[in-house]
């Protein structure tokens, strides 16, 4: 495989992963069939919210 090509494929890897991480995450919690992808994605943005708050070192 040429270089060029390799490059391309590890850059759209590594935006792939990350975002199937978020709805791995999704179907894990919300089963096979997500009805409102709205709330669930709702649902995930506070559960990251909590996670990042938590994280955070006290001022």
């Amino acid at each position: 495989m040429p270089e060029r090509i390799a490059r391309a494929n590890a850059r759209r890897s590594a935006v792939r992963s990350a975002v199937e991480h978020v709805f791995a995450g999704q179907k894990h919690r919300m089963g096979l069939l997500v009805r409102t992808i709205g709330m669930a994605n709702l649902a995930y943005n506070f559960q990251r919210l909590a996670w990042l708050e938590g994280r955070t070192a006290p001022a």
